[in-house]
């Protein structure tokens, strides 16, 4: 089906028209009139704020120095405002991040509130079952590219902070995002208040960093199914076996579970699914009690669908260059990161969209290969506008009709050259250098005598 689809083109505008459409002036002051305290409007608005960003992620200059050169002095590719670079910095620094916090959630809202669930579609059963299912799962964010002065002297590496994500399976997309200055320690923390944020009824999924009493409990409260790796740190006491199936070396058994019976801790009533294949094991915790609801098959299946959160906080770091931060302010790192995560999500949206337009499933498309070819049409496309809005302006008493930019080469692109590329089960192995063979490791220095 795929290859079918190879010499057809799609379209590339769709994820601009998706930013432009939905970040916008009535938004931005909903937004801001609901999450103000003492706030007050500046020249620096919720809105140039947002498109400043928007267009920092898509464009990724050298610096932002250079980006608010070009917005201050009519550059195009930035939105214009009337402003000063320490008014810039001023606003960075004094603007909270719950701006950008409710801006997401509500862009996000509005994106995907008529996208049906086109990503996994082979568990459309089982998110239909749910409802929605969500991969939880926190990443340290990277050090910042620029030390402030009072830092220069300190050899230690400033971070910029943490983030926890509740990624959406079916949509593709994060739902909910939670920034926290602090660069470890708070992926739990940050995690509980997610769960308030997601819809009930709800399945989550997370790794080992989940799988305790105090987690569970949370999700009972509000409301939500749990799905984690077994914490070896926590007690188990079984109750009842359920099933078991047995093929070959692998076995899979499915039992009722006291979850954590220390005197300090509140007891979960859970299923425990261990799977074992020879020396491999694995055990997978959770609250969904009834194994008609979801099999222990599905729940061991479900649990290996945990890449695609990894898969996205690479693509946010490597191709929406979120691995570089232009500001040391932690609110202008929060500023970046919600920036960056709008354009993700419009990104994935229009991923979708390309894949059922080529009849192929979307993850067969790569964020790779298309995020930079939608960045290049979204800067072409602002370059058009301004020079047909200069035409006009030279031209008072002509009436021009705009082109219609849909017809020009640059909007489209062939499918075939967005694909990811696929391994060769076959393929030959990379010659070994000769001279690495004659590398060795460096001796460990002998150990000092203890007293």
């Amino acid at each position: 089906m795929v290859s079918s689809a190879n010499s057809a083109s799609v379209d590339l505008l769709g994820t601009v028209d998706l930013l432009h459409r939905y970040v916008e002036k009535a938004l931005c002051e909903e937004v801001f009139d609901e999450v103000r305290d003492r706030e007050r409007r500046r020249v620096w608005t919720l809105e140039r704020l947002s498109e400043f960003w928007i267009a920092v992620i898509l464009r990724a200059p050298a610096s932002l120095t250079q980006a608010l050169s070009a917005a201050m002095g009519g550059g195009g590719h930035y939105p214009s405002v009337e402003g000063t670079r320490q008014g810039f910095f001023e606003r960075c620094r004094t603007l909270s991040p719950v701006f950008f916090s409710t801006l997401f959630e509500r862009f996000c809202a509005l994106v995907t509130k008529n996208e049906p669930a086109r990503f996994a579609s082979e568990e459309s059963v089982l998110i239909g079952r749910f409802g929605h299912i969500f991969l939880l799962d926190g990443s340290s964010l990277d050090r910042v590219a620029r030390r402030l002065k009072a830092l220069r002297e300190d050899r230690r590496i400033p971070l910029a902070g943490s983030v926890a994500v509740a990624y959406d399976l079916g949509l593709g997309v994060p739902t909910a995002i939670e920034f926290e200055r602090t660069p470890q320690g708070k992926e739990l923390p940050m995690a509980r208040a997610l769960l308030a944020k997601l819809p009930p009824g709800s399945l989550c999924i997370g790794d080992r960093l989940y799988g305790i009493p105090k987690f569970f409990e949370a999700l009972s409260n509000a409301g939500l199914w749990g799905l984690c790796r077994r914490s070896r740190i926590t007690n188990l006491k079984r109750i009842e076996r359920l099933s078991v199936t047995a093929q070959g070396d692998e076995r899979i058994e499915d039992w009722l579970v006291d979850y954590g019976t220390g005197p300090n801790t509140t007891t979960q009533r859970l299923r425990c699914i261990r799977w074992t294949d020879g020396r491999r094991s694995r055990e997978v915790l959770t609250n969904v009690l009834d194994p008609a609801r979801l099999s222990a098959t599905d729940a061991l299946r479900l649990y290996e669908k945990r890449w695609s959160v990894e898969r996205m906080f690479y693509d946010l770091k490597e191709v929406l260059n979120l691995h570089r931060f232009y500001a040391a302010n932690s609110n202008a790192v929060a500023m970046q990161v919600y920036a960056a995560a709008m354009v993700y999500v419009a990104m994935r949206v229009a991923q979708g969209r390309i894949a059922k337009e080529a009849n192929i499933e979307p993850e067969a498309i790569s964020p790779k290969r298309l995020f930079p070819k939608v960045a290049a049409a979204s800067t072409t496309l602002t370059d058009l506008e301004l020079g047909f809005e200069a035409t006009c302006q030279v031209n008072p008493h002509v009436t021009l009709k705009k082109p219609e930019w849909r017809q020009f080469p640059f909007t489209r692109v062939r499918v075939v050259d967005i694909l990811r590329e696929t391994r060769d089960e076959h393929r030959r192995r990379r010659p070994r250098c000769p001279a690495a063979e004659r590398v060795r490791p460096l001796p460990r220095p002998p150990r000092r005598p203890t007293a």
